[in-house]
């Protein structure tokens, strides 16, 4: 999945990354970066909405895992499950979110049990930074359900 293609999903089927004007900077197996700026996402302190940086953080995790998914011809609805989220400084600019999925041992357990047509758990981070310094820390547990039949 390319970035230009990852935007274009989340743009027409996540509509609150259309409103906040996400911009997918990288997008491949290894995980993902993605951007937004202030003035869509701002606060009544002219500093970035603590929803909105929340809010692209699960959408680094969550597009992570879907963009590893797809490359690995597996099929899956992702869905959040619980998170954690530490705002270590206000966010005065435009700003990133970049997530991985998991891998080695953690990855092949995740596929063998979606493989098996049974719901899968991943756990993966997020880091939210701003003009070059890191602003924010994501973690979250999300539920890997297997396709609904046709």
């Amino acid at each position: 999945m390319t970035p230009a293609e990852l935007q274009e999903y989340l743009r027409t089927r996540i509509p609150l990354a259309a409103a906040m004007a996400v911009d997918v900077r990288r997008a491949d197996p290894a995980g993902v970066e993605l951007y937004a700026p202030l003035a869509p996402n701002t606060n009544h302190r002219d500093t970035v909405f603590g929803g909105s940086a929340s809010a692209l953080a699960i959408l680094a995790a969550w597009s992570a895992l879907h963009v590893r998914l797809r490359a690995a011809g597996l099929a899956g609805r992702i869905v959040i499950h619980s998170n954690s989220m530490a705002y270590e400084r206000p966010i005065v600019a435009g700003f990133t979110a970049v997530a991985a999925p998991p891998a080695g041992e953690v990855w092949s357990k995740l596929e063998a049990t979606l493989g098996r047509g049974r719901m899968a758990r991943a756990r993966v981070s997020a880091q939210l930074d701003c003009q070059g310094e890191r602003v924010g820390r994501f973690e979250g547990q999300f539920a890997v359900l297997p396709p609904l039949e046709p």
